[in-house]
């Protein structure tokens, strides 16, 4: 489960982890909430498939592919949230509770999705589950968006839900799914090829393991312990020798360029791109959910690959 660190400076005063008791008391009071509410799976307007989607990032790549025959919200939305801390409203479980197709990510990133599905299980609902689809259980990288090949997974079993649940648009949903990977993917896998080409091979660093699944599309050798990654994606303690390797690979200028995610900026976090500043060491961010959320998948992806192009050009004159 990702329960943050409660320093994060995302966090409010008043903000509760998702494995706190409090907060397990509001999921089962949203549960309750529902299941005597007699809420189920509905048609949007125009009788166009509802989706839901815990994140935007799938959010906009279902809408791109549903087009307008479907009606497409994603709950985490806010660049400035943290999604593993994330609680859900009664909003949020209606919201739920109404679609016919919800795509949760699972791998423990999002576990008040599941919980509140389950409360309120509709016979028509399609449950997407990008953990389970990908075969993936606890402890794995739960950063799939952040993998090409995962991208394109997914988005073929988004097609084959909406087709499931309106079998008379089969057509026009495989269309969209062409145009979705022939041209709305253009960019995004030209610069992930480009990227490869040029720099393959380049040591990089990073804050956490949301970069990780990326790196390997790119042909980059990321170097920062996995355990350093994870312990700050999950908001758990960092070793000190952890925390001495990941400062001597950026000191010793054993990485070119240092990567953070801008939405999880601890301290330890900023210590490290304090000294990437000191070091001369080009600095590439990223996050976790669209930024700005008016972005689609691609435009914001495409945004973080340029910037990443800009800081290994900038290390290395290539």
């Amino acid at each position: 489960m990702h329960a943050r660190d409660s320093t994060h400076p995302l966090s409010g005063a008043g903000s509760l982890a998702i494995g706190c008791p409090l907060a397990g008391s509001l999921l089962a009071t949203l549960a309750l909430l529902l299941s005597g509410c007699g809420v189920g799976a509905s048609p949007g307007p125009g009788g166009a498939v509802r989706v839901v989607a815990a994140e935007n990032f799938w959010g906009s790549i279902a809408s791109q592919l549903g087009g307008t025959r479907t009606s497409v919200q994603s709950i985490i939305v806010n660049p400035a949230q943290d999604p593993h801390a994330y609680e859900p409203t009664p909003a949020d479980a209606r919201t739920l509770a109404l679609a016919q197709l919800t795509i949760v990510n699972g791998v423990g990133y999002d576990p008040w999705a599941p919980k509140l599905l389950a409360a309120d299980s509709a016979a028509r609902r399609v449950a997407l589950d990008v953990g389970g689809l990908l075969a993936l259980g606890q402890g794995k990288n739960s950063h799939r968006w952040y993998d090409p090949t995962d991208v394109e997974l997914v988005a073929s079993a988004i097609t084959a839900d909406l087709t499931k649940l309106d079998p008379k648009d089969e057509r026009y949903f495989a269309q969209r799914h062409a145009l979705f990977e022939r041209l709305g993917l253009a960019r995004y896998h030209a610069l992930i090829a480009r990227i490869k080409a040029r720099y393959a091979g380049v040591p990089v660093g990073a804050s956490e393991s949301i970069f990780a699944p990326l790196a390997p599309a790119l042909g980059l050798r990321l170097v920062t312990p996995p355990s350093f990654m994870n312990a700050i994606s999950e908001g758990t303690e960092v070793t000190a020798q952890d925390a001495g390797t990941a400062q001597r690979q950026i000191t010793g200028h054993e990485i070119k360029v240092w990567l953070y995610n801008t939405q999880n900026a601890t301290p330890e976090v900023q210590r490290l791109n304090a000294l990437a500043r000191g070091a001369r060491i080009p600095i590439a961010t990223v996050t976790e959910t669209l930024s700005p959320p008016t972005d689609s998948f691609e435009q914001w992806q495409v945004a973080q690959l340029r910037g990443l192009a800009l800081a290994l050009h900038e290390a290395t004159g290539r």
